[in-house]
């Protein structure tokens, strides 16, 4: 398990662990059932799922998060409406059917990184502090950032940066990481950023290396893919009636989310019945994604980028 500054056994859940977004949008967005049964698949700091669980009466809310930092979370939170598993949200219908649930009336993912993650200089999520380039949600993984920039080829690295970070120059910071660990290995954060430094806009620095470190997290946690699942498997474990709720922080998750909303798929290929009518499981509460409102971006600075989008299941 890492060890961060912070004890994590000290944690409570009124503590800022992790600050949960959107807390009104999500709650009504799921439209509660006080005895209704609930997924939480990114439990995190278990804000959102502190929340889902004050508005159940005899339901249920079954929370995932491969975190072992969450998993030490839930225990003190201890209520017998929570259920917690530590594991991926991509296996919810093999847990749920273990607990003897089919179908649930809701389910909410807050995708990215916690607040905790990133503040922790040992998961290697940040590019303020210095530490272990490891960027992995669950510490058991096989695969580190730091073994994807030393280890992937210049063209490998210049499509996961333009991929997966959007960034134009891709392939000048492909070839300066190659050309930087022919001399000594890529091990700490920092030592990406130095590499980053001479290639980065001077005017916007920070969000620069943020969307190298972005790119990397996401091949380390193998996370459009884990989505991607997820959602496939949203249409066989919500019930007729019941809602999917997804808070995305960057485009490339919002666009997957958007499409399987919209079309059913996560390409955005429109398929018709003969009679003409969209053939999706969803349907969006909105066009538009929800999103912070000023005074919640003024408290909680990390809800800027957040787009939360809600569907119905027919």
């Amino acid at each position: 398990m890492f060890h961060c500054p912070m004890s994590i056994t000290s944690v409570t859940m009124q503590d800022t662990y992790h600050i949960p977004v959107m807390i009104d949008e999500v709650l009504q967005g799921l439209s509660i059932v006080p005895t209704g049964q609930y997924a939480d698949v990114t439990f995190g700091g278990g804000g959102h799922a502190q929340h889902i669980i004050q508005k159940l009466s005899s339901g249920h809310l079954f929370a995932f998060d491969k975190d072992p930092d969450s998993a030490t979370i839930s225990q003190s939170l201890a209520h017998p409406l929570l259920t917690f598993t530590r594991a991926p949200f991509v296996f919810i219908k093999e847990f749920l059917a273990f607990y003897g649930v089919e179908q649930i009336d809701g389910l909410l993912a807050d995708l990215g990184t916690s607040s905790h993650q990133i503040d922790c200089p040992e998961r290697g999520f940040s590019t303020r502090f210095d530490g272990e380039l490891d960027m992995r949600m669950d510490p058991s993984a096989p695969h580190t950032a730091q073994m994807i920039v030393n280890a992937y080829t210049e063209e490998q690295l210049s499509q996961l940066f333009y991929v997966y970070g959007e960034i134009d120059n891709a392939k000048m910071v492909a070839k300066a990481i190659v050309k930087a660990r022919r001399h000594t290995p890529i091990a700490t954060t920092q030592a990406l950023i130095h590499i980053l430094q001479p290639l980065a806009p001077r005017l916007t620095q920070n969000q620069y290396f943020a969307k190298v470190f972005q790119a990397l997290r996401i091949e380390v946690n193998d996370e459009l893919n884990a989505l991607a699942s997820l959602l496939k498997r949203s249409i066989e474990v919500i019930k007729p009636g019941g809602r999917l709720a997804i808070i995305a922080y960057h485009s490339l998750e919002d666009r997957l989310v958007k499409h399987f909303l919209n079309t059913g798929n996560i390409l955005g290929r429109v398929d018709k019945d003969g009679y003409g009518n969209l053939l999706r499981p969803f349907v969006p509460l909105q066009k538009k994604p929800y999103v912070a409102s000023a005074i919640e971006v003024s408290r909680n600075n990390r809800s800027r980028s957040a787009r939360l989008r809600i569907g119905v299941r027919l």
